[in-house]
């Protein structure tokens, strides 16, 4: 079992950047495929990115290709989200999730673990 505690959300204004963290519990770490996800207000859970266990694989979401970066540091059990250049529409609770390597992908249902979620809210 792995617990999740993310942290670096707040507000921003539209093109400037925050970087989110996701502190993970346990020695296995290494083990478990990452990823972010978001729930915009009123509406669903979103994927936003993910990563593999060795951190040598992404994936991303078409709406934050080429402004946001999921990374990894598994000396750390912390995986990382940058994002640049914010537009309003990024706006939501930010989820960090947790899946064993032998799983994972885009939906919300596929990974098993997550933490509470730190609120982004980017300003025009």
């Amino acid at each position: 079992q792995v617990q999740l505690g993310e942290s670096g959300g707040g507000l921003v204004q539209a093109g400037g950047s925050l970087r989110l963290s996701c502190a993970a519990s346990g020695r296995t770490f290494s083990s478990y495929n990452m990823g972010w996800f978001r729930q915009p207000p009123g509406k669903e859970r979103e994927f936003v990115a993910t990563i593999n266990w060795s951190g040598r694989s992404t994936y991303y979401a078409d709406s934050v290709k080429g402004r946001f970066t999921i990374a990894r540091d598994n000396a750390k059990n912390t995986v990382y989200l940058q994002m640049n250049s914010l537009k309003p529409e990024d706006t939501a609770v930010y989820y960090c999730e947790a899946v064993p390597h032998t799983s994972g992908g885009t939906q919300p249902g596929d990974y098993d673990y997550w933490g509470q979620g730190p609120q982004v809210t980017v300003s025009s």
